[in-house]
């Protein structure tokens, strides 16, 4: 792809590009985060705000252990579950929201996830980002879940233009990305967001997608004029 190609892409062919690219070099891509049934991915779901997958996973095995249901933990105090949560960040409000979100699944879904995201977003600390990650992994649904990383990814690619909300970048996408491969693509740039496009120092001279990058070809103009 040369440089003058680049610099006048349409909209559609840098998401075909980027749909192109990661179908060829990530065919598979899933949650790094360990859970066995809905109710674990839901409550790792709610820890990982603002925390690292990795850290989560090495809190929840004793969770679990513990409080293995709802109907388990909702007999829990929130002092019980903060022991448990100590070593997550803002572990206050965390144990808050597990204690009233699974107090909540018992009383009114009988202990079970909801997979209407509406009736999930009733539940304590599950927002419309929480949410759409459980619909989308759990039952693949066609929603667009926008966490720092897939905000900060697409705005950087070029997939969204002038998005100052995460709603307003999972609206973008949402247009343009196939439906049912919405739950693909939101784990394609939260690991492209993890482990290349980092929030400091990304690794642009390893990325594939430089050719289709915006912002890389603002910063590297000269290096967009050869042939890929």
């Amino acid at each position: 792809m040369n440089f003058e190609f680049h610099w006048f892409m349409t909209i559609k062919q840098r998401y075909n590009g980027v749909i192109d690219y990661f179908q060829r070099e990530m065919p598979v891509a899933e949650s790094e985060l360990d859970y066995r049934n809905p109710f674990e991915l839901l409550v790792a779901v709610i820890l990982s705000a603002q925390c690292t997958d990795k850290r989560v996973n090495l809190t929840t095995p004793a969770l679990f252990e513990a409080y293995p249901t709802a109907e388990a933990m909702a007999q829990a105090s929130v002092d019980e579950i903060y022991n448990y949560i100590r070593s997550i960040s803002y572990p206050n409000n965390k144990a808050r929201h597990l204690a009233g979100m699974s107090r909540m699944l018992v009383e009114e879904f009988g202990g079970e996830v909801p997979s209407d995201l509406k009736e999930l977003q009733r539940l304590p600390g599950v927002g419309r980002k929480t949410a759409n990650v459980v619909g989308a992994v759990v039952w693949q649904q066609e929603v667009m879940p926008v966490d720092t990383h897939v905000f900060r990814v697409a705005a950087r690619i070029g997939l969204t233009r002038g998005a100052r909300t995460p709603l307003q970048t999972e609206l973008q996408l949402s247009r343009h990305i196939p439906s049912h491969l919405l739950p693909i693509a939101h784990h394609w740039l939260i690991l492209h967001g993890r482990y290349v496009c980092t929030a400091r120092s990304p690794k642009c001279e390893k990325c594939g997608l430089q050719t289709l990058c915006r912002e890389f070809s603002a910063k590297n103009p000269a290096k967009m004029g050869v042939n890929k």
